[in-house]
C-alpha cells in the first residue's frame, strides 16, 4: 500500500493493526472452540475509556444471537463502548434462547472483568451456523483474554477470528492533517459466505481521532460503501455480517466538518485494503478480479453492473480458466436490470479492447488471456451512456477448490 495524498491528507501506512491507534489493547488466545486444530478462537479488544463507536450489521433476515444483542447495545448505550468481543469457530446463529443467552454471558464476562456497563461491550461470532458455544470454554476464556489485555497484539487479533481465511488480515495508517495527525487500523476476516449487504462478515476498525458517534456513523456507513460492500466472493450473505469502529480521541485531533474528509479517507485506505484481501483470500481463489464500470447514468446502476458481472458463476469460471470471454461479461452485465445500448458499450479485459460498438475484436483475445494467466485481472465496461457514473467491485474466480471447501464445510 503506498503513500497517499488528499486535499488536506496525507496517508502513510504504518504496523500495528486493530492496536495501532492510541487507547487500544487486545488479547488472542484459544478458548476451545477449534478442537481439531487448537488454533486461535477468542479475542478482546478494548479501549482505556468509553469511546464513539459505530456499527454495520448484516441485513440478511435470518440474524445471528451477537448481531442481534451488538445491535441493541449501541443502541441503549448512545454509541459509546469499552470492548468488543469476538469468537470464530462458531456463528451462534439459529441457536435459539440458549444461543441468545450465551451472547449475553459473553458480553457480560467482559464487562464484569473490565468494571463497565454492560451494554458497552459488543460481541461478534463466526463460523458455523446452528451450533452452540461451550460456555464453560468461552467464558473462562473472556476473562483470560480480558487479564492479558496490551498493545502489540493485533496480528494474534487478526488471527483469532480467522475461519477458512487462507492468511489473517489486518491494516493502519497514520493521517496527517493540518490539526495534526492521526491513526486508523483495522483487521478483518471473510472468506466465503461473502456478499456483504452492509460490510463484512467481521470486521473491526479503529482510530484515535476525535470524533461523535454520530459522524463516525457516517464515515463508517460512506468508507464501506466503496469497500467492503463493494465484494463478492459467492453471492451470498451472512447471517453473522457485522463491522464495528471505535474511535477514542486520544490523538487530540477533533473531527469536524473541516477535516471529515481526513478520517473519510483513512477508513477508506485501511477498509479498501482489508476488502480486497478478503477477495484475495477468498475460499479457493487464484485471481482477484477487479470489475469497473464506467458512463453509467448514476452510481447505482453502475454499481449493479459490475456486481452481476462479479457474481456470474460463467465469468468467474472463465476468469479461473483464463479465458477472455467477453460474450460472458457482455452478457452479464445484459441481464442486471440497468438501461444501456450494447451498440455504445465497450469492453477491455486487461487493457485489451474485445468488445466495442456491438462487435467483437477477437483478434486480440490472446493478448487477455495472457493477462488472465496473472494474480490479478482487470475487467473494464464503459457502457457508452454519456453518464459519467462509475463502480469498482472485487471478487475472484470460481475453482474447484472453492466446491470442495463447501460441500465439505461441515464434515
Amino acid at each position: 500500500m503506498a503513500e497517499s495524498s488528499t486535499l488536506n491528507a496525507t496517508v502513510t501506512p504504518i504496523d500495528g493493526g486493530i492496536t495501532a491507534a492510541k487507547g487500544f489493547t487486545s488479547a488472542a488466545l484459544h478458548s476451545g472452540i477449534k478442537v481439531k486444530t487448537g488454533a486461535l478462537d477468542l479475542t478482546v479488544i478494548a479501549s482505556e475509556k468509553p469511546v464513539a463507536t459505530a456499527g454495520l450489521f448484516t441485513l440478511n433476515l435470518v440474524q445471528a444471537a451477537p448481531v442481534i444483542l451488538s445491535k441493541e447495545h449501541l443502541e441503549r448505550s448512545s454509541g459509546l463502548s469499552r470492548a468488543i468481543v469476538v469468537n470464530s469457530g462458531c456463528a451462534n446463529a439459529c441457536t435459539g434462547t440458549q444461543g441468545f443467552a450465551d451472547a449475553k454471558t459473553m458480553v457480560g464476562e467482559v464487562a464484569t472483568s473490565l468494571g463497565c456497563p454492560v451494554e458497552q461491550v459488543l460481541v461478534a461470532s463466526t463460523g458455523v451456523i446452528g451450533v452452540n458455544l461451550n460456555m464453560s470454554k468461552v467464558a473462562p476464556g473472556i476473562r483470560a483474554a480480558v487479564s492479558q489485555l496490551a498493545r502489540g497484539k493485533g496480528s494474534e487479533t487478526a488471527r483469532a477470528i480467522m475461519t477458512t481465511d487462507p492468511f489473517p488480515k489486518e491494516c493502519a495508517v497514520r493521517v496527517e492533517t493540518a490539526a495534526g495527525s492521526f491513526i486508523v487500523g483495522g483487521t478483518a476476516k471473510g472468506s466465503g459466505m461473502i456478499e456483504p449487504n452492509m460490510a463484512t462478515m467481521i470486521g473491526l476498525l479503529t482510530t484515535d481521532a476525535q470524533v461523535s458517534p454520530t459522524v463516525l456513523r457516517r464515515a463508517l456507513e460512506e468508507s464501506a460503501r466503496d469497500t467492503f460492500n463493494a465484494i463478492t466472493v459467492d453471492g451470498e450473505c451472512s447471517t453473522n455480517d457485522t463491522l464495528f469502529a471505535m474511535a477514542s480521541g486520544a490523538s487530540g485531533v477533533v473531527i469536524d466538518e473541516g477535516n471529515y474528509q481526513a478520517l473519510l479517507e483513512g477508513l477508506l485506505t485501511v477498509s479498501r485494503q482489508l476488502a480486497v484481501d478478503i477477495v484475495r483470500g477468498g475460499e479457493g481463489a487464484t485471481k482477484v478480479i477487479r470489475i469497473t464500470v464506467e458512463n453509467a447514468r448514476s452510481g447505482d446502476d453502475a454499481r449493479q453492473v459490475a456486481r452481476t458481472i462479479a457474481n456470474s458463476p460463467l465469468v468467474k469460471t472463465a476468469v479461473h480458466g483464463a479465458d477472455p470471454n467477453w460474450g460472458r461479461i457482455v452478457a452479464a452485465a445484459g441481464r442486471s436490470g440497468v438501461k444501456f445500448d450494447p451498440n455504445q458499450a465497450t469492453v477491455h479485459v486487461g487493457g485489451v479492447r474485445l468488445f466495442e460498438n456491438g462487435l467483437p475484436h477477437d483478434d486480440k483475445a490472446p493478448l487477455a488471456a495472457e493477462h488472465m494467466k496473472g494474480t490479478d485481472v482487470d475487467i473494464h465496461v464503459d457502457l457508452g451512456t454519456g453518464g459519467g457514473s462509475k463502480a469498482v467491485i472485487w471478487t475472484c474466480d470460481l475453482s474447484a477448490e472453492y466446491v470442495r471447501i463447501n460441500g465439505e464445510y461441515r464434515t
